[in-house]
């Protein structure tokens, strides 16, 4: 999937990107939220690992290049909690 998608409506713009980043093996997300303004790209959300991360704005740079993007995706904390935890 690839093109360029600036000539898009918002609404068009954010299911192509959105559908890129779920189809694409590397990234695979379909929790990820996009939002689009002009040509700039915001996305939030969280990621299991750091490489996925990476791998959202590698792949929006290949099926939109004209776009600025800005990734406040974080990476989730799986590790084992450091203490009990207290039921009461």
């Amino acid at each position: 999937m690839s093109g360029d998608t600036s000539g898009e409506s918002p609404q068009y713009r954010v299911a192509h990107l959105r559908r890129a980043l779920a189809e694409d093996p590397r990234t695979t997300e379909m929790g990820v939220r996009v939002n689009v303004r002009g040509d700039h790209v915001h996305l939030s959300g969280e990621v299991a690992t750091e490489e996925r991360r990476v791998e959202l704005e590698r792949v929006l740079a290949e099926v939109a290049p004209d776009v600025t993007v800005s990734n406040d995706v974080r990476v989730a904390d799986t590790r084992e909690p450091g203490r009990r935890e207290e039921l009461r």
